[in-house]
């Protein structure tokens, strides 16, 4: 297996998290990938550093920004074409492996029929609201596309813990079909390479990432106008149904308020705690399995929330994409 990492000014990243991916117990070869995308900062002799102590480092440095392909797709490219072996696994350099078994958790999840999987990237832990909403939308996202590929509708994955065979990126010709967009690298490709049978999902403990979330209101609106910037490139049944559960969602307080109001509030009543039962059915153990069961008193919190999340991210869909990766 060959892990991959691009990385652009990430020396202090790459400082604290790049041990992680080097010292794995695996069974069989592997090597780490590190594409230095045009760097200015000290990454080119961190690396070097790195390079002497492990043999399993493989060091690519990009000299030249390429012409009409923003973003990191073209580096990503590199690093998939300079692979020596068939699986790739993909992370960040801000990213860390929670276990020192994260690349055999991984590779367990192939067969004969399986090119992708997809993995769970979590975020430290830390004290403070901003740290609980930002898990919470990261778990909130991860139920669902991690629960559409169990249902056999895959439509994305998270670049900082994707995984995916070369045969499967060569014949849908890379990153071809959406190079014009900055970001995508992960969600647009898998929402094309996809299939029922081609796909699995791993929420093993020990195959997560872990991440150092953003720190501001303003780091964390600008990372999710990112991701929210591709949706709407999305095959159409994706997005339909994707659209129809956020409208549920973001309807439902200010039609239960109304119903309240203006027709039963017994009714109401009725129908939030059916609703209520519902989610608390649901959402411990799929908490409990990301590892995020201490966001659990809080979910209703969280999942009033979310109205006001629709509201302030629902101009990131319309938004031209940013044109760079860092």
């Amino acid at each position: 297996m060959s892990v991959i990492i691009c990385a652009r000014d990430e020396a202090a990243n790459l400082a604290k998290n790049l041990p992680g991916s080097l010292l794995q117990q695996y069974r069989t070869t592997h090597e780490v990938i590190v594409v230095d995308d045009n760097s200015f900062d000290d990454t080119k002799y961190l690396l070097e550093e790195f390079r002497k102590s492990f043999r399993q480092l493989q060091i690519v440095e990009l000299k030249q920004e390429a012409k009409l392909i923003p973003g990191k797709k073209f580096p990503l490219s590199i690093g998939i074409k300079t692979a020596k072996h068939e699986i790739v696994l993909l992370t960040d350099a801000d990213c860390i492996p929670a276990s020192e078994f994260w690349i055999d958790k991984m590779q367990e999840s192939y067969d004969e029929n399986t090119e992708i999987v997809l993995g769970y990237g979590a975020y430290t832990k830390k004290a403070g609201l901003l740290n609980k909403l930002i898990r919470w939308e990261t778990f909130h996202t991860a139920l669902q596309y991690l629960t559409y590929a169990l249902a056999g509708k895959p439509y994305m994955g998270v670049g900082r813990n994707l995984s995916y065979k070369k045969a499967v990126f060569y014949r849908h010709k890379g990153f071809s079909s959406h190079n014009n967009i900055p970001s995508g690298d992960d969600d647009l490709f898998i929402n094309m390479a996809a299939t029922k049978s081609n796909t699995r999902i791993n929420i093993d403990k020990d195959a997560f990432t872990i991440s150092e979330p953003p720190t501001t209101w303003s780091q964390w609106a600008r990372q999710k106008s990112r991701h929210y910037s591709t949706g709407k490139y999305y095959k159409a049944g994706h997005q339909f149904l994707l659209g129809l559960y956020s409208l549920s969602h973001f309807l439902f307080f200010p039609l239960l308020a109304a119903s309240a109001i203006f027709y039963c509030w017994e009714w109401a009543l009725i129908v939030f705690g059916i609703r209520f039962i519902i989610q608390s059915i649901i959402f411990y153990p799929a908490l409990k399995k990301l590892n995020e069961k201490d966001l659990y008193p809080l979910f209703l919190f969280f999942d009033l929330w979310m109205f006001f999340y629709y509201l302030i991210f629902s101009i990131a869909l319309i938004k031209k994409p940013k044109q760079t990766w860092k």
